[in-house]
């Protein structure tokens, strides 16, 4: 049985800072990893969901609803609109928050290596949503077309800040893709189906999203995929019978994207320890890293072994994953997750 090389913190950890993230991960898991994320703390502890309060402050956009739909973190989780007779290319965002932070976690992260809390060589990972993750998840009708060009150019901003404020040789991006499976799979996740708004093939649509997305990142600085099912609850919004839609996306992305992907991420369910699930990584397009998401706080080590004997089979190397981010795991279970990935994986 193949020993995976190297683990891949996917975004988000159940800790309250950015210090005691990259502290702890350096201490436990630093010569398996090759970057390291802030654990999106703050406000991204929930991923997108503080999305529609930045949307919602600027003109022309409005909230659906009188009352707040209250969620966690004391967050608002109404959908939004674009307010009637308004022109959605003359609507102009706030910052959304994705750049701010990054810069700011940067600094601890630069501090903690000064301080030989983080090795020399590991870069900052920085996690990013896709701008159809947030038009599928809170937009509607019309809108998605007339708004998709107005955000995809905000975040495009967001990712300019970043990389000009972040050395490229210390960076890595990484673009968060969920909505995207969801279209994939037609999916009725999360309470209603999840499907495109442009003409044409839906997956056309998204291949040529995310090739550009993955082409926006500059020369220098890494790049890497995170295609996932979801994880509210800690349940998928789909299950897939196998990783067959996963590596024909992967696979077409690969193929549009002018750059390489520096990793790849993909996900594997808690139940599937059988070579049925990953035999179509048999036909997954050559990249520098990639990531199995088979590593689940439920069954530890034990369960991280069975996958990796049934993903041995058909794919001889790859480094160890959560399938999702860790961040809306049970407090208290975080150093046992870092704990499996230690166990099940050699260093570089």
């Amino acid at each position: 049985m193949t020993q995976p090389q190297g683990a891949l913190l996917v975004g988000s950890v159940n800790y309250d800072d950015a210090e005691t993230t990259m502290r702890t991960a350096a201490g436990m898991l630093g010569d398996r990893l090759r970057r390291i994320p802030d654990g999106e703390v703050g406000k991204r502890f929930h991923w997108i969901m503080f999305q529609p309060d930045v949307l919602g402050r600027a003109d022309g956009i409005e909230r659906i609803g009188d009352e707040p739909i209250p969620f966690k973190a004391g967050l608002d989780a109404r959908p939004l609109r674009i307010a009637d007779g308004v022109d959605a290319t003359g609507i102009v965002l706030p910052p959304l928050g994705y750049a701010d932070a990054a810069i700011e976690s940067y600094t601890v992260f630069r501090r903690l290596r000064d301080e030989g809390a983080v090795p020399v060589g590991i870069r900052f990972q920085v996690s990013l949503p896709t701008p159809v993750a947030i038009i599928s998840s809170f937009f509607s009708g019309d809108d998605r077309a007339a708004f998709e060009p107005v955000y995809a150019a905000a975040m495009l901003r967001e990712l300019d800040e970043i990389v000009a404020a972040v050395p490229h040789d210390d960076l890595a991006v990484q673009w968060d893709v969920a909505s995207e499976m969801g279209i994939i799979e037609h999916a009725a996740g999360y309470g209603k189906v999840m499907d495109a708004w442009w003409e044409g093939d839906p997956f056309d649509g998204v291949v040529s999203r995310l090739a550009s997305l993955v082409d926006a990142v500059p020369a220098g600085v890494e790049v890497g995929v995170h295609l996932c099912y979801g994880d509210a609850g800690e349940k998928h919004f789909f299950e897939p019978t196998d990783a067959g839609n996963l590596v024909r996306y992967a696979n077409a992305v690969i193929a549009a994207s002018a750059r390489e992907l520096s990793w790849l991420h993909l996900p594997v369910p808690i139940a599937r320890d059988d070579v049925e699930y990953f035999a179509p990584l048999a036909s997954l397009a050559p990249v520098a890293e990639l990531y199995l998401g088979l590593v689940h706080r439920e069954d530890g080590a034990e369960g991280a072994q069975r996958r990796i004997a049934a993903a041995s089979a058909v794919v001889p190397v790859f480094g160890v994953a959560t399938e999702c981010g860790i961040g809306r795991a049970p407090e208290g279970s975080t150093e046992g997750i870092l704990r499996t990935h230690a166990e099940v994986a050699a260093a570089w």
